[in-house]
């Protein structure tokens, strides 16, 4: 079938006297044939096309289509999808950095457009189009950013110069480092001399290994005189996107050295809080003269330091500002050097204490005649710089053979002070406090205190009875709770028992003094078995006591389904069914059931996971929207059902031909459908109609009336006397004997037909985006635009231009030339023509609107295969604020297009415009239209134009596969 389609409409193509509307005729009399013998569902077909500022779209030596674009620029990739039901797009991205979330955040939508592309989002680029019917279609497309950075240049000698200056008889690396896409040309020059390998003894150029073109190296060996000079690297990547080359340029002198610095203090300083700190980083060497950069590790500089020409100054420092402080110089010579200080802020927080009995008989408790541990640990900055004294009762404890000092136990932590009481004795018992303090420094101590006695013991820790299981209701408070016993009372660490589940407060471990955790506004998340274990610290340093308590967070029920649409014929029945997913407790406790409202009689049920009610026979009265709402006691959640008769939408057919023109002002449209489900429901009898004009009153309603429908079955119905250029919105509307069903709604919007090989009594009045198979030059300097009253910007430039196209609509369309910045003079914006393969004479008959003070000139050309193009008028001048109509006889020897080329004024008050673009065979009307008569270009007025032959006829080859 299909190939018969095709002669027929080549033979419209060759016979001049066949109307495109016939052509029409006979290809709608197949297409119903066609689909009717298959069904009209079809799979999801899919093709990526671009429609943004691509530098070049090529295939590559795998195939692939690549898309290259300037970083900076606008991405707008296609998916031009066919099928029916009509196919939802998904676009998608491999490739490309981890960082770009592009991933993560899928666009569903036929257009994908990204302003400002960077280099991360390069990669390729993937369209999902699918519609339920067989298989998804996947297209791809790598879309390869371009982009040149500044070069960066660094300078290196031999490493046998121990000086670091550079002077005769040593050999010196000039190292130029570029990132860009595609990989950078490299040009070295000495002065305006351009350098080659080898091309004397001194000179050699390479680029290093494993740098993948991304670095060249001039190596000049052995110094001479005429090496001291200004050196440059050009780096280029041939002008691809119009990307301009770069350099940077460094003049070697005998006196370039690398940068070296030296410190006004030591590599670690330690300072007292408040102290206003200034350390000096001086530079000893280094031409050209190094930049001095002061950071700070792990953290941002602090707010309250300054820095001037490399002394770094610290107001009022904090404990939170230490810290290491670097101190870099760079000269792009050698090395940069570094200098760091490592600046430290005195102080002392959390004093901990520990009782540890005797660890070689493993004891747990304080004996007499055993040995006791007690230790004191301090956090310090510095750490090393804490000393400790022990008192007991008061008094500077003397160490004895059984009194014995330790400074670093092993088994603790660095910088703790032991005090070892060996063969403890009654009259050791008593208070022992220890004190830490930094020596000389106006940092206040920190003391903790022990009591050691008979009453001293080891804790334990018990859960109080009933408080084993703690149940509350989500969004409520709870507490939990572990009672420790024991002299002294340790403090009581939390945490859940799940492996790496953390705390509600997002921390591992909760440390609290009285063993109560309190948790405000639990969540269904927090439910769980939760520990609680007594500290190391303050308290005896032995095993942990353990105890658990559980957590059982009550929450309402989630139910499916929320919502679902059940459609069945009239008379049948139907059973509905609302589950509970989660819950708890799990268990429906009430089950309410209601319809439109109003309450159904439910009989009562045992405790079970879900509730059904079952209508027996649907028909208007028992359709409507039922609710149950289920309750666990806690809560209560709601499953809804839409139960009818109702059809469900019709499914409108996208792959129609384009609309058809019957007369001047009036298109016809092919509105074709398939019927979702049409078994589902009873039979449809008819369909109502519904066409109302875009921002109109709706028309009449109409009534199309229907036989047996099957489920893939294509129905069609003609659109008569819609007027152009305008949009109507149709709704459809199936009707059984239940009434009314689902409305599908869709936008019918005008398609201008293209001026196909045969133009013919063919008039372009640009409406659509296509704008009849004509382009824009790519040789020129600025592009035509389309545009209507409702699209131009406001802020555009008064007192030139139209402000409607010719009909006087504000959703016409028309074609216009912007004269205002940043245009200049004799700029010149061409609009090409699809090729017309017919030789015969013609008239070209077209209007224009040249309005405002600054008119340039218009100019038509005709374009002859394989001859250069003629000019055939040129208007030019202020013509009026009004639309005008030219006529130009024509008489091409063989294939040829029509070039419309709009030229820049001598301001901004220059716009020119075009509509209403018509080639008829024959003579032009005798009585002159154009009132003045054509006038030759300004300066030489030649013009050369390097165009395809074949172009506007591929354009159109593309256009009828792609439709």
């Amino acid at each position: 079938m299909l190939p018969g389609l095709w002669l027929l409409f080549f033979a419209g193509y060759e016979a001049s006297a066949l109307k495109m509307e016939t052509i029409w005729v006979l290809f709608l009399s197949l297409v119903p044939v066609y689909t009717r013998g298959q069904g009209a569902y079809a799979p999801a077909q899919a093709q990526i096309i671009h429609a943004g500022q691509a530098c070049v779209v090529k295939e590559d030596n795998i195939s692939e289509r690549v898309y290259t674009i300037r970083e900076g620029d606008t991405l707008v990739l296609q998916c031009l999808v066919t099928g029916h039901p009509r196919p939802q797009v998904r676009w998608t991205k491999t490739a490309g950095s981890a960082s770009d979330k592009f991933q993560e955040t899928s666009v569903f939508n036929e257009t994908l457009r990204i302003e400002k592309i960077q280099r991360l989002q390069g990669g390729r680029y993937y369209c999902k189009a699918e519609n339920g019917v067989g298989s998804p279609a996947i297209k791809s497309i790598r879309v390869d950013v371009q982009y040149l950075d500044e070069p960066l240049l660094t300078v290196h000698q031999t490493i046998s110069d121990v000086r670091g200056s550079f002077y005769q008889e040593k050999t010196v690396f000039l190292r130029c480092t570029i990132n860009s896409n595609p990989p950078a040309r490299f040009i070295w020059k000495r002065g305006s001399e351009t350098l080659s390998h080898s091309q004397d003894n001194g000179v050699d150029i390479y680029e290093p290994l494993y740098t993948q073109g991304e670095t060249k190296v001039l190596k000049l060996k052995n110094l001479r005189p005429q090496d001291y000079a200004s050196y440059t690297c050009q780096v280029s990547v041939r002008n691809v996107c119009g990307i301009p080359d770069k350099s940077i340029t460094f003049e070697l002198t005998n006196t370039t050295a690398p940068p070296a610095l030296k410190l006004s203090v030591n590599e670690t300083l330690v300072v007292n809080p408040g102290d206003n700190v200034t350390i000096q980083c001086s530079l000893t060497g280094g031409d050209p003269l190094p930049q001095v950069i002061w950071s700070h590790s792990p953290s941002p500089m602090p707010h309250n330091s300054i820095v001037q020409r490399g002394k770094l100054t610290i107001w009022g420092i904090r404990v939170e500002d230490s810290g290491y402080y670097n101190c870099t110089a760079i000269n792009n010579v050698g090395n940069p050097a570094k200098k760091t200080v490592n600046l430290l802020v005195r102080s002392m927080r959390n004093a901990t204490f520990q009782i540890t009995p005797d660890v070689i008989k493993e004891s747990e408790i304080i004996q007499l005649g055993q040995d006791l541990k007690l230790s004191c640990h301090v956090d310090a900055v510095p750490q090393e710089k804490v000393f400790y004294f022990w008192y007991k009762n008061g008094k500077l404890v003397k160490f004895s053979d059984r009194l014995v000092a330790i400074r670093n136990d092993p088994e603790l932590l660095p910088v703790t002070s032991s005090l070892e009481i060996i063969d403890l004795r009654f009259t050791d018992y008593g208070t022992y406090l220890c004190v830490s303090s930094f020596q000389g420094a106006p940092i206040p101590d920190l003391s903790v205190e022990v009591n050691i006695s008979s009453e001293t013991v080891p804790p334990t820790i018990t859960v109080p009875k009933g408080q084993s299981t703690i149940t509350v209701r989500e969004g409520s408070r709870a507490e939990l709770l572990c009672e420790v016993r024991g002299k002294p009372k340790p403090p009581i660490i939390w945490s859940r028992v799940d492996k790496e589940v953390p705390m509600p407060s997002g921390a591992m471990t909760v440390e609290t003094s009285d063993g109560k955790l309190p948790l405000e506004s639990v969540m269904r998340e927090m439910s769980g078995t939760y520990k609680c274990q007594t500290a190391r610290y303050n308290g005896f340093n032995i095993r942990p006591r353990e105890a658990v308590v559980q957590l059982n967070v009550q929450f309402p029920p989630v139910v499916e389904p929320a919502s679902l649409d059940i459609r069945q014929a009239l008379g049948r029945s139907v059973t509905l069914r609302c589950s509970m997913l989660k819950g708890s407790p799990m268990k429906v406790a009430t089950a309410v059931w209601r319809i439109n409202g109003s309450l159904l009689p439910v009989p009562l049920i045992e405790q079970q996971e879900y509730s059904e009610y079952k209508v027996d026979n649907v028909s208007r009265e028992t359709s409507g929207n039922y609710e149950c709402s289920i309750s666990n006691d806690v809560g209560v959640a709601t499953c809804l059902f839409q139960v009818s008769a109702k059809a469900y939408n019709p499914e409108f057919y996208y792959d129609t031909p384009n609309p058809t023109r019957k007369q001047s002002k009036n298109y016809s449209y092919i509105l074709q459908w398939t019927q979702k489900e049409p078994d589902a429901v009873d039979p449809i009898l008819s369909y109502r109609l519904d066409v109302q004009q875009l921002n109109h009153r709706p028309l009449s309603p109409k009534y199309i009336p229907v036989k047996k429908i099957e489920k893939g079955m294509l129905l069609e119905h003609i659109l008569t006397d819609l007027k152009v250029p305008h949009s109507y919105e149709v709704r459809l509307t199936p009707l059984t004997r239940f009434g009314a069903g689902d409305m599908a709604t869709r936008i019918i919007r005008y398609t201008e037909p293209l001026s196909s090989p045969n133009p013919v009594d063919n008039t372009c009045h640009f409406e659509d985006e296509k704008i009849c198979g004509y382009t824009q030059d790519t040789t020129d300097n600025f592009d035509w635009i389309r545009q209507s009253s409702l699209t131009y910007d406001p802020k555009r430039t008064a007192n030139t231009g139209p402000t409607m196209d010719l009909s006087g609509t504000q959703e016409g369309y028309y074609m216009f030339i912007e004269a205002s910045k940043p245009r200049v003079t004799g700029d010149k914006a061409r609009l090409i023509s699809p090729v017309y393969n017919i030789t015969a004479k013609f008239c070209v008959s077209y209007y224009y609107h040249m309005y405002g003070k600054h008119i340039g000139f218009l100019n038509l050309w005709v374009h002859v295969k394989n001859k250069q193009p003629t000019l055939a008028l040129s208007l030019n001048g202020n013509r009026g604020n009004t639309w005008q109509q030219a006529h130009v006889p024509i008489n091409p020897a063989g294939p040829f297009q029509i070039i419309f080329e709009g030229v820049c004024g001598t301001g901004f008050e220059g716009d020119i415009a075009i509509d209403d673009v018509a080639l008829k065979r024959g003579d032009c009307p005798r009585k002159p239209v154009v009132p003045n008569k054509a006038v030759a270009l300004p300066g030489n007025g030649a013009l050369t134009l390097h165009i395809s032959p074949h172009y506007g006829l591929l354009t159109f080859f593309l256009y009828v596969l792609l439709r």
